[in-house]
């Protein structure tokens, strides 16, 4: 097995997720398309770069826009969540940010020269 490639454990899970054929010609084998799709997104190419070992680049392309149109890729992380949730394998973090963002001055508009007041108008707060 490679490093982009999915484990067995992971098929077994991700096999029913995935749509069925609709019809048209004999399907290329599904677990070489996600594997496909992962080793294009994890290197970064193009799909013409894509190993042949995956199948023809324009068959993973058309599925990968298929699958994210039709929410398939979000229905993946959703229920690997909910399985972790019942298995209560998940641990929760909260973190509060208290950031406090400061105005400087030249972002309200202040004169150069550091003059605070305009001749002809009261001083503004920012």
């Amino acid at each position: 097995m490679r490093c982009h490639e999915l484990s067995d454990a992971e098929w077994e899970f991700v096999r029913p997720l995935l749509p069925g054929a609709l019809r048209g010609r004999k399907r290329l084998d599904d677990r070489r398309v996600p594997n496909g799709i992962m080793w294009k997104f994890r290197t970064g190419t193009a799909w013409r770069d894509v190993p042949e070992r995956y199948g023809p680049w324009a068959t993973l392309h058309t599925r990968s826009r298929r699958w994210a149109t039709g929410s398939t890729f979000d229905r993946i992380p959703r229920a690997a969540q909910a399985k972790a949730d019942a298995a209560d394998d998940i641990e929760r973090l909260v973190s509060v940010d208290s950031t406090v963002v400061r105005a400087h001055q030249h972002a309200a508009g202040a004169r150069k020269g550091g003059s605070t007041t305009r001749p002809s108008a009261e001083p503004e707060a920012v």
